[in-house]
């Protein structure tokens, strides 16, 4: 076969069974579709009108992404879904520290958590901390609107004082629980 052909998938690799009038996209392996099944709810069905700006947050949606900029005249108001996130206090991501060490060093692992913040909002307005908790002296936990943003926070923590870092992706839903742990 040569790289113009298009090879025929057999149609019971197409659709799975459980659905059969159902044609979603998929990642193709081996000639068989990989369903995503990851559910986000606040992922909005459609794109928002164009312009659009966030009441809450000021960020605006154009040319196809969420972005700071100006807000343009006549633009549609329209929640972000960070905000909607926020607003709600459903967090997309959970990143928990923990240990002696913690207490030790809380302020310099906030302002690591922030500066994290900081950088990944720059490019990407809805990736934000929502809330930093103490709810133990040697325990720390940070909620974020999105799943990345934890997991970066944490493998900069990882690097920056050792320890032990658990990731969890939930399979089927937008969510990432992170855990960090260092004794002394």
């Amino acid at each position: 076969m040569n790289r113009n052909q298009v090879r025929e998938i057999p149609t019971s690799t197409k659709i799975p069974p459980e659905r059969p009038n159902v044609v979603e996209p998929g990642y193709r392996r081996w000639g068989r579709a990989q369903w995503d099944r990851i559910i986000d709810s606040y992922k909005a069905s459609g794109k928002p009108q164009e312009p659009a700006v966030c009441p809450q947050c000021g960020a605006v949606y154009h040319q196809g992404r969420w972005q700071w900029a100006p807000a343009p005249a006549g633009a549609a108001r329209e929640l972000c879904r960070a905000c909607h996130r926020i607003n709600d206090k459903y967090p997309a991501g959970s990143l928990t520290l923990t240990g002696p060490f913690v207490a030790a060093h809380q302020d310099e692992m906030i302002r690591i958590a922030r500066n994290q913040e900081q950088t990944e909002k720059r490019d990407h307005p809805l990736n934000r901390i929502m809330s930093i908790e103490r709810p133990a002296p040697d325990r720390l936990e940070i909620s974020t609107t999105d799943i990345h943003l934890p997991r970066r926070i944490g493998e900069v923590v990882k690097r920056a004082y050792h320890g032990e870092l658990d990731m969890h992706f939930d399979e089927h839903g937008y969510f990432v629980r992170v855990n960090w742990h260092r004794e002394k």
